[in-house]
């Protein structure tokens, strides 16, 4: 039975489960939609809804505890998959686009600012995809 199972262990350690969620969470702040498997997304937005309603907050303290979450990153931006860093490319700070472009467009939204989309099966196993975006 599943009575009383907070989270799913998505087949990982926790210190590894933990990590790839950060990485999602950041992911999906920086690009607001990423393609990946129906039940990371499904853990991923309890995760991305936490830190956003933190962002909306707007104070020091709040900041402070979605660095702690996710880190304060900096994360360069390219034009495509597999192509060199150039100079026209964009550095993006995580903490600062959740609160200064994320988090206000969500100031009057009470919670689900995320959407979850289903797509078909992943060809090499099958695995159900979904893409997971903010709204």
């Amino acid at each position: 039975m599943r009575h009383k199972k907070a989270y799913r262990k998505l087949g990982r350690r926790s210190d590894h489960r933990k990590a790839m969620l950060m990485n999602l969470t950041i992911s999906l702040l920086v690009h607001e939609k990423i393609e990946t498997t129906v039940t990371r997304a499904k853990e991923l937005r309890k995760v991305a809804e936490k830190i956003i309603t933190k962002g909306k907050k707007g104070t020091l303290a709040a900041r402070r505890d979605v660095i702690s979450r996710i880190g304060d990153k900096t994360v360069v931006v390219t034009k495509g998959k597999g192509v060199e860093a150039t100079a026209e490319d964009t550095e993006i700070k995580v903490v600062q686009k959740l609160f200064d472009e994320i988090a206000p467009k969500y100031q009057e939204r009470n919670g689900g600012y995320t959407r979850i989309t289903k797509l078909d099966i992943r060809k090499g196993d099958s695995a159900e995809m979904a893409i997971i975006e903010l709204v």
